[in-house]
Protein backbone atom coordinates (compact mmCIF):
# COMPACT_ATOMS: atom_id res chain seq x y z
CA UNK A 1 0.00 0.00 0.00
CA UNK A 2 1.02 3.47 -0.46
CA UNK A 3 1.94 5.56 3.29
CA UNK A 4 3.38 8.98 3.60
CA UNK A 5 6.33 8.20 6.23
CA UNK A 6 9.30 9.38 8.25
CA UNK A 7 12.70 7.34 8.42
CA UNK A 8 14.30 9.53 10.91
CA UNK A 9 12.85 12.77 13.50
CA UNK A 10 13.09 15.78 10.51
CA UNK A 11 11.86 19.33 10.05
CA UNK A 12 11.26 18.59 6.23
CA UNK A 13 8.55 16.70 4.55
CA UNK A 14 7.24 13.14 4.84
CA UNK A 15 8.08 10.56 1.89
CA UNK A 16 5.66 8.84 -0.46
CA UNK A 17 6.61 5.15 0.14
CA UNK A 18 5.44 1.48 -0.89
CA UNK A 19 5.11 -0.77 2.48
CA UNK A 20 3.51 -3.81 3.76
CA UNK A 21 -0.61 -3.62 4.25
CA UNK A 22 -0.83 -4.02 8.17
CA UNK A 23 -1.38 -7.42 9.50
CA UNK A 24 -5.12 -7.70 11.37
CA UNK A 25 -4.30 -8.88 14.90
CA UNK A 26 -7.16 -10.79 16.83
CA UNK A 27 -9.02 -8.03 18.27
CA UNK A 28 -8.12 -5.76 15.42
CA UNK A 29 -10.38 -4.25 12.65
CA UNK A 30 -8.81 -3.94 8.92
CA UNK A 31 -9.73 -0.10 7.70
CA UNK A 32 -9.39 1.02 3.78
CA UNK A 33 -8.70 4.49 4.77
CA UNK A 34 -11.43 7.14 3.00
CA UNK A 35 -10.03 9.88 4.81
CA UNK A 36 -7.23 11.41 7.56
CA UNK A 37 -7.11 14.23 9.35
CA UNK A 38 -4.14 16.52 10.04
CA UNK A 39 -2.71 17.78 13.51
CA UNK A 40 -0.49 19.39 14.93
CA UNK A 41 0.18 16.20 17.00
CA UNK A 42 1.58 15.33 13.33
CA UNK A 43 4.56 17.73 13.17
CA UNK A 44 5.56 17.86 16.67
CA UNK A 45 6.27 13.57 16.62
CA UNK A 46 7.44 14.10 13.26
CA UNK A 47 10.29 16.30 14.41
CA UNK A 48 10.99 14.11 17.28
CA UNK A 49 9.44 17.23 20.54
CA UNK A 50 7.15 14.00 21.97
CA UNK A 51 10.25 11.64 21.50
CA UNK A 52 10.68 11.35 25.33
CA UNK A 53 7.36 10.49 26.21
CA UNK A 54 6.57 8.77 22.52
CA UNK A 55 9.42 6.89 21.71
CA UNK A 56 8.36 5.46 18.07
CA UNK A 57 10.14 2.90 16.24
CA UNK A 58 11.32 4.03 12.37
CA UNK A 59 9.73 4.03 9.86
CA UNK A 60 7.06 5.61 11.05
CA UNK A 61 3.19 6.14 9.16
CA UNK A 62 1.85 8.94 11.00
CA UNK A 63 -1.68 10.25 11.05
CA UNK A 64 -3.44 10.15 14.07
CA UNK A 65 -7.39 10.48 12.72
CA UNK A 66 -9.30 8.25 10.22
CA UNK A 67 -12.68 7.68 8.43
CA UNK A 68 -12.86 4.53 6.36
CA UNK A 69 -15.01 1.08 5.68
CA UNK A 70 -14.15 -2.07 7.13
CA UNK A 71 -12.88 -4.83 5.20
CA UNK A 72 -11.36 -7.63 7.32
CA UNK A 73 -11.64 -8.31 11.33
CA UNK A 74 -10.14 -10.36 13.68
CA UNK A 75 -11.45 -12.90 15.24
CA UNK A 76 -12.42 -11.57 18.30
CA UNK A 77 -13.63 -8.80 17.53
CA UNK A 78 -17.19 -8.65 18.82
CA UNK A 79 -18.65 -5.01 17.77
CA UNK A 80 -18.24 -4.71 13.98
CA UNK A 81 -18.45 -6.45 10.65
CA UNK A 82 -17.08 -6.08 7.10
CA UNK A 83 -18.47 -2.99 5.62
CA UNK A 84 -18.99 -0.89 8.72
CA UNK A 85 -18.07 3.01 7.94
CA UNK A 86 -16.05 4.03 10.80
CA UNK A 87 -13.90 6.37 12.49
CA UNK A 88 -11.22 6.66 14.66
CA UNK A 89 -8.26 7.96 16.63
CA UNK A 90 -5.57 4.67 17.23
CA UNK A 91 -4.09 4.80 20.26
CA UNK A 92 -0.61 5.68 20.40
CA UNK A 93 1.88 3.48 18.98
CA UNK A 94 -0.84 2.06 16.58
CA UNK A 95 -1.27 5.45 14.72
CA UNK A 96 -0.60 5.81 11.02
CA UNK A 97 -3.13 7.43 9.13
CA UNK A 98 -1.64 8.81 6.27
CA UNK A 99 -1.81 5.29 3.87
CA UNK A 100 -4.46 3.19 2.03
CA UNK A 101 -5.37 1.13 4.75
CA UNK A 102 -4.65 0.52 9.02
CA UNK A 103 -5.60 -2.01 11.63
CA UNK A 104 -6.64 -0.87 14.54
CA UNK A 105 -7.88 -2.32 17.69
CA UNK A 106 -11.84 -2.17 17.97
CA UNK A 107 -12.06 -0.80 21.37
CA UNK A 108 -10.94 3.05 19.58
CA UNK A 109 -13.11 2.51 17.01
CA UNK A 110 -16.74 3.90 16.94
CA UNK A 111 -19.23 3.67 13.91
CA UNK A 112 -18.95 6.79 11.74
CA UNK A 113 -22.01 9.49 12.75
CA UNK A 114 -24.78 8.90 9.84
CA UNK A 115 -25.32 12.80 9.51
CA UNK A 116 -21.45 13.25 8.26
CA UNK A 117 -19.55 12.64 5.39
CA UNK A 118 -15.85 10.47 5.47
CA UNK A 119 -14.31 14.10 5.32
CA UNK A 120 -16.00 16.02 8.23
CA UNK A 121 -16.39 12.40 9.86
CA UNK A 122 -12.16 11.87 9.86
CA UNK A 123 -11.61 15.65 11.11
CA UNK A 124 -13.68 14.67 14.62
CA UNK A 125 -11.66 11.79 16.76
CA UNK A 126 -8.95 13.61 17.82
CA UNK A 127 -9.75 17.30 18.63
CA UNK A 128 -13.18 15.87 20.03
CA UNK A 129 -11.67 13.39 22.31
CA UNK A 130 -9.29 16.09 23.66
CA UNK A 131 -12.64 18.75 24.36
CA UNK A 132 -14.29 16.05 25.97
CA UNK A 133 -11.24 14.49 28.15
CA UNK A 134 -10.59 18.42 29.17
CA UNK A 135 -14.10 19.41 29.89
CA UNK A 136 -15.79 16.36 31.09
CA UNK A 137 -13.47 14.01 32.58
CA UNK A 138 -10.66 16.63 33.86
CA UNK A 139 -12.94 19.82 34.50
CA UNK A 140 -16.21 18.24 35.24
CA UNK A 141 -17.66 21.05 34.03
CA UNK A 142 -21.34 22.04 34.79
CA UNK A 143 -24.09 24.13 33.93
CA UNK A 144 -23.57 27.71 35.10
CA UNK A 145 -19.89 27.39 35.45
CA UNK A 146 -17.59 29.79 33.11
CA UNK A 147 -14.86 28.31 30.87
CA UNK A 148 -11.95 30.38 28.57
CA UNK A 149 -11.26 27.89 25.76
CA UNK A 150 -7.87 29.56 23.79
CA UNK A 151 -7.65 29.68 19.79
CA UNK A 152 -11.74 29.31 19.52
CA UNK A 153 -10.75 28.74 15.65
CA UNK A 154 -8.42 25.83 16.06
CA UNK A 155 -9.43 22.30 15.50
CA UNK A 156 -10.02 22.04 18.99
CA UNK A 157 -11.57 25.02 19.46
CA UNK A 158 -14.23 24.81 17.28
CA UNK A 159 -15.47 21.96 19.33
CA UNK A 160 -14.74 22.91 22.86
CA UNK A 161 -16.64 25.70 22.19
CA UNK A 162 -19.82 23.41 21.18
CA UNK A 163 -19.36 20.94 23.87
CA UNK A 164 -18.85 23.74 26.80
CA UNK A 165 -22.08 25.38 25.34
CA UNK A 166 -23.86 21.90 25.49
CA UNK A 167 -22.81 21.34 28.74
CA UNK A 168 -25.12 24.83 29.70
CA UNK A 169 -21.79 26.69 30.65
CA UNK A 170 -20.61 30.29 29.48
CA UNK A 171 -18.16 30.32 27.06
CA UNK A 172 -15.20 32.83 26.47
CA UNK A 173 -12.56 32.87 23.80
CA UNK A 174 -10.13 34.29 21.50
CA UNK A 175 -9.60 34.48 18.02
CA UNK A 176 -9.09 36.89 15.15
CA UNK A 177 -11.78 39.76 14.37
CA UNK A 178 -12.52 38.00 11.09
CA UNK A 179 -13.83 34.78 12.85
CA UNK A 180 -16.04 36.07 15.49
CA UNK A 181 -18.76 35.32 13.28
CA UNK A 182 -18.07 31.80 13.03
CA UNK A 183 -17.51 31.27 17.07
CA UNK A 184 -20.67 33.20 17.57
CA UNK A 185 -22.35 30.93 15.60
CA UNK A 186 -20.41 27.74 16.92
CA UNK A 187 -22.18 29.15 20.91
CA UNK A 188 -19.04 31.44 22.49
CA UNK A 189 -20.24 34.15 24.45
CA UNK A 190 -17.42 36.34 25.26
CA UNK A 191 -14.86 37.34 21.64
CA UNK A 192 -11.63 38.49 22.87
CA UNK A 193 -9.65 39.72 19.54
CA UNK A 194 -6.15 38.46 20.72
CA UNK A 195 -4.73 41.18 18.12
CA UNK A 196 -6.06 43.71 20.28
CA UNK A 197 -7.13 43.24 23.23
CA UNK A 198 -5.58 41.50 26.59
CA UNK A 199 -8.08 38.63 27.56
CA UNK A 200 -6.13 38.94 31.42
CA UNK A 201 -7.67 42.16 31.52
CA UNK A 202 -11.38 40.97 30.47
CA UNK A 203 -11.85 38.16 32.03
CA UNK A 204 -12.04 37.03 35.88
CA UNK A 205 -13.70 34.03 38.30
CA UNK A 206 -13.19 31.71 35.46
CA UNK A 207 -13.89 28.32 36.32
CA UNK A 208 -12.13 26.50 34.06
CA UNK A 209 -9.11 27.16 31.09
CA UNK A 210 -8.41 24.73 28.49
CA UNK A 211 -5.21 26.29 27.07
CA UNK A 212 -3.57 25.60 23.70
CA UNK A 213 -0.97 28.17 23.43
CA UNK A 214 2.79 28.84 25.43
CA UNK A 215 4.12 28.94 28.92
CA UNK A 216 3.09 32.68 29.22
CA UNK A 217 -0.07 32.71 27.78
CA UNK A 218 -1.02 29.80 30.28
CA UNK A 219 0.86 31.72 33.43
CA UNK A 220 -1.74 35.17 32.26
CA UNK A 221 -4.49 32.34 32.42
CA UNK A 222 -3.95 31.18 36.16
CA UNK A 223 -4.84 34.38 36.98
CA UNK A 224 -8.08 34.43 35.61
CA UNK A 225 -9.44 32.10 37.42
CA UNK A 226 -11.71 31.55 40.60
CA UNK A 227 -10.01 30.24 43.55
CA UNK A 228 -10.21 26.45 43.25
CA UNK A 229 -10.65 26.67 39.27
CA UNK A 230 -8.57 24.63 36.91
CA UNK A 231 -6.35 24.97 34.08
CA UNK A 232 -6.05 22.27 31.57
CA UNK A 233 -2.98 22.70 29.16
CA UNK A 234 -3.14 20.63 25.99
CA UNK A 235 0.07 22.59 25.10
CA UNK A 236 2.21 21.46 28.22
CA UNK A 237 4.20 21.88 30.12
CA UNK A 238 3.61 17.88 31.28
CA UNK A 239 3.94 17.06 34.73
CA UNK A 240 5.03 13.89 36.13
CA UNK A 241 1.65 13.13 37.13
CA UNK A 242 1.19 12.31 32.96
CA UNK A 243 4.70 10.85 33.14
CA UNK A 244 3.30 8.25 35.90
CA UNK A 245 0.16 7.63 34.21
CA UNK A 246 1.56 6.69 31.11
CA UNK A 247 4.37 4.50 32.31
CA UNK A 248 7.88 6.37 31.33
CA UNK A 249 10.90 5.99 32.96
CA UNK A 250 12.28 7.37 35.93
CA UNK A 251 14.29 9.83 34.23
CA UNK A 252 11.64 11.32 32.44
CA UNK A 253 9.28 11.81 35.66
CA UNK A 254 11.90 13.67 37.16
CA UNK A 255 12.68 15.93 34.02
CA UNK A 256 8.62 16.92 33.79
CA UNK A 257 8.48 17.54 37.21
CA UNK A 258 11.42 20.20 36.84
CA UNK A 259 9.57 21.54 33.67
CA UNK A 260 6.60 21.96 35.12
CA UNK A 261 7.62 23.21 38.54
CA UNK A 262 7.39 27.06 37.52
CA UNK A 263 3.88 26.95 36.43
CA UNK A 264 2.37 24.20 39.33
CA UNK A 265 4.30 26.80 41.64
CA UNK A 266 2.17 29.78 40.12
CA UNK A 267 -1.07 27.99 40.13
CA UNK A 268 -0.54 26.66 44.22
CA UNK A 269 -0.24 30.41 44.73
CA UNK A 270 -3.07 31.45 43.69
CA UNK A 271 -4.96 28.47 44.79
CA UNK A 272 -6.25 27.00 41.41
CA UNK A 273 -5.33 23.65 40.06
CA UNK A 274 -2.96 22.98 37.28
CA UNK A 275 -2.87 19.37 34.91
CA UNK A 276 -1.31 18.48 31.56
CA UNK A 277 -3.96 16.71 29.31
CA UNK A 278 -2.65 14.35 26.22
CA UNK A 279 -5.35 12.84 24.87
CA UNK A 280 -5.91 9.13 24.66
CA UNK A 281 -7.55 6.67 22.37
CA UNK A 282 -11.15 5.71 23.27
CA UNK A 283 -13.81 4.51 21.23
CA UNK A 284 -16.64 3.79 24.24
CA UNK A 285 -16.40 8.17 24.25
CA UNK A 286 -16.05 9.00 20.47
CA UNK A 287 -19.62 6.70 20.61
CA UNK A 288 -21.09 9.86 22.86
CA UNK A 289 -19.43 12.37 20.77
CA UNK A 290 -21.34 10.42 17.50
CA UNK A 291 -24.56 10.83 19.59
CA UNK A 292 -23.65 14.44 19.75
CA UNK A 293 -23.19 14.93 16.39
CA UNK A 294 -26.37 13.08 15.28
CA UNK A 295 -27.80 15.52 17.59
CA UNK A 296 -26.60 17.90 16.01
CA UNK A 297 -24.75 19.39 19.40
CA UNK A 298 -21.78 19.13 17.67
CA UNK A 299 -20.56 19.68 14.21
CA UNK A 300 -17.51 19.85 12.45
CA UNK A 301 -15.28 22.35 10.94
CA UNK A 302 -13.69 21.50 7.71
CA UNK A 303 -11.45 24.71 6.82
CA UNK A 304 -9.76 22.56 3.43
CA UNK A 305 -9.42 18.94 2.29
CA UNK A 306 -6.83 17.90 0.16
CA UNK A 307 -5.96 14.98 -1.90
CA UNK A 308 -3.94 12.09 -0.46
CA UNK A 309 -0.82 12.86 -2.71
CA UNK A 310 -0.59 16.27 -1.12
CA UNK A 311 -0.24 15.10 2.60
CA UNK A 312 2.93 17.43 2.77
CA UNK A 313 1.00 20.20 1.61
CA UNK A 314 -1.86 19.78 4.36
CA UNK A 315 0.56 19.11 7.03
CA UNK A 316 2.40 22.57 5.86
CA UNK A 317 -0.94 24.78 5.59
CA UNK A 318 -1.18 23.22 9.61
CA UNK A 319 1.61 24.02 10.46
CA UNK A 320 1.25 27.87 9.41
CA UNK A 321 -1.24 28.03 11.72
CA UNK A 322 -4.25 29.83 10.31
CA UNK A 323 -6.85 26.98 9.59
CA UNK A 324 -10.00 27.54 10.81
CA UNK A 325 -10.88 24.29 12.11
CA UNK A 326 -10.13 20.74 10.27
CA UNK A 327 -7.66 20.37 7.69
CA UNK A 328 -8.29 16.51 6.03
CA UNK A 329 -6.47 14.59 3.30
CA UNK A 330 -9.22 12.51 1.28
CA UNK A 331 -7.72 9.09 -0.04
CA UNK A 332 -10.88 7.80 -2.14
Amino acid sequence: MKAFIINKYTKHGLQLADVPTPEVGDNEVLLEIYAASVNLLDKKIKTGEFKLILPYKMPLILGHDVAGVIIQVGKNVKYFKIGDEVYSRPSDFAIGTFAEFISINERDVALKPKNLSMEEAASVPLVALTAWQALVEKANLKKGQKVFIQAGSGGVGTVAIQLAKHLGATVATTASEKSFGMLKDLGADVLIDYKKQDFEAILKDYDVVLNSQDNQTLEKSLTILKPGGKAISISGPPTSDFAKAIGTPWFVKVLLSLLSSGIRRKAKKLGVDYSFLFMKADGKQLREISDLIEQQAIRPVVDKVFPFEQTNEALEYVERGRAKGKVVVKMK
